[in-house]
């Protein structure tokens, strides 16, 4: 964790100190004043809400300071005060400084599907070698990137980085703070369409990664993704290429199915080769494996690094963890986002799991643009073809998964439709039945986790 002076805080950013003693030193930062620290800094800043009127919340939860853009009344005088003339400039200044100061290498990781579970995956592979900070959670914009290397300590080696987008320059703004050693790019999909003309502008969206990574950085690269591949063509670093063609460097040469076990893989690792269980229920995860494998090629590790810790990875919360219920109920919890391939992977992975039944839970996938309800009426197509038992479709834009799926077969007894979460979560328990495997998912506005949390609930009253 970064360990800064009041007043080197106020010369870094070009600040004034208002109040409170120069040599007061912070350890921990943030923006939420519900969530302060003891002794942390809290920089207001201003979004839906200003973080200007929460400065004293921030104070009486235990910060020690603030960072601001206007006067503010804090009746301690100790309570260090930094006038800027920008709070989000004034933060990402700090982190740029922070990394500079450190030896640290950057990992920095994009595309549309899989960033985070690739940068968990990226961070646990090397951590044997290397001591790794990764981004908390989805850190993935320019206050959470910002955030996450405060905490960048003297000791750590290397930091995975997670970097969204949802319109373009913001992923170049991203590397203005951490410009990545090594720059992944997992893939190009349809998210964030309502943004974008087409996947052509996502992929140059995508691209800005690779033209704010350090001079003699390495590419990290789907080598199965023809958008990936058409946007890197001008990157004149080196490449590291993943995915199932015999053109790439890292890649799974044959792929077996184990149930609830996950897939056995055979590895090809540059010029190394191994078999390794990778014990995930989506076959989407085997690509956000080979991703990582490959930014740990791109840094020098040898495949006896990597081999023995593949059996201790795991799914992140709300991205396909395994939650079991009473009942023998397995839930595939993938509530945390969804988008048109992400979705179709889930569907066709978990179709050929043992279960006594098969049951989806599906809201909305937000932000497609006016091609929204087609997406979402192939995706219950694809369900019924996969042969789910079950419907259950929560969301207006859902309501289109269950036309589909009713047209492609699926029997209108099996399909139930609901206006949002918390109407599917009251009736959920009625649904499902001892024995079934549940996939819930849907786009983050639809807040899916409720029901999740009323399947843990099931049979427990």
């Amino acid at each position: 964790m970064a360990r800064l002076r009041l007043d080197e805080i106020a010369g870094i950013t070009g600040g004034t100190i208002l109040q409170g003693p120069p040599e007061r030193s912070f350890e921990s930062y943030g923006i939420d004043s519900r969530r302060a620290a003891p002794g942390g800094l809290f920089f207001a800043v201003r979004g839906k809400r200003d973080g200007h009127d929460f400065v004293a919340d921030a104070a009486g939860n235990g910060a020690a300071g603030a960072v601001i853009a206007r006067p503010v009344d804090v009746a301690d005088p100790s309570f260090g005060l930094v006038l800027v003339g920008d709070t989000v400039a004034a933060l990402q200044a700090l982190a740029r400084d922070v990394l500079a100061r450190r030896p640290a290498r950057v990992v920095g990781v994009t595309g549309s599907v899989g960033k985070t579970t690739t940068k968990e995956f990226t961070a646990a592979l090397l951590a044997p070698r290397y001591r790794v900070l990764k981004s908390e959670g989805n850190y993935n914009n320019h206050l959470g990137l910002a955030l996450s290397l405060l905490r960048l300590g003297c000791d750590d080696a290397i930091a995975v980085l997670e970097m969204g987008m949802s319109a373009p320059g913001e992923i170049r703004a991203l590397t203005r703070i951490a410009p990545p050693d090594v720059a992944v790019i997992t893939n190009v999909s349809p998210v964030h369409l309502e943004f974008f003309a087409g996947l052509e502008e996502i992929a140059l969206a995508k691209r800005e990664i690779l033209d704010g990574a350090r001079p003699g950085a390495t590419a990290v690269l789907n080598g199965d993704d023809p958008m990936v591949m058409a946007v890197s063509g001008g990157f004149a670093g080196r490449k590291v290429l993943f995915g199932r063609s015999a053109a790439c460097d890292v890649r799974a040469e044959a792929l077996a199915a184990k149930g609830f076990d996950g897939f056995e893989i055979a590895l090809r690792y540059g010029r190394e080769s191994g078999r390794v269980t990778l014990p995930c229920l989506n076959e989407a995860s085997v690509a956000d494996f080979l991703a990582a494998a490959g930014v740990c090629l791109a840094l020098g590790l040898v495949l006896d690094e990597i081999v023995p810790v593949v059996p201790a990875l795991r799914p992140f919360a709300m991205r396909g963890a395994v939650v079991e219920t009473a009942g023998g109920v397995r839930v595939y919890d993938d509530s945390y986002n969804s988008n048109p391939q992400a979705l179709e992977a889930a569907l066709a992975s978990l179709a050929g799991l043992p279960a006594g039944r098969k049951v989806a839970v599906l809201a909305d996938m937000l932000e497609l643009g006016e091609g929204g309800p087609d997406f979402h009426r192939r995706a219950g197509e694809t369900l019924a073809g996969a042969g789910w038992d079950v419907l259950v479709a929560v969301g207006l834009l859902a309501a289109h998964i269950a036309d589909g799926a009713a047209d492609a077969g699926t029997p209108p007894g099996a399909i139930h439709r609901f206006a949002d979460a918390g109407a599917a979560a009251a009736a959920i328990a009625g649904i499902v039945r001892d024995g079934d495997l549940v996939l819930v998912k849907g786009s983050r506005g639809m807040r899916m986790e409720a029901v999740v949390e009323a399947l843990r609930a099931r049979g427990m009253e």
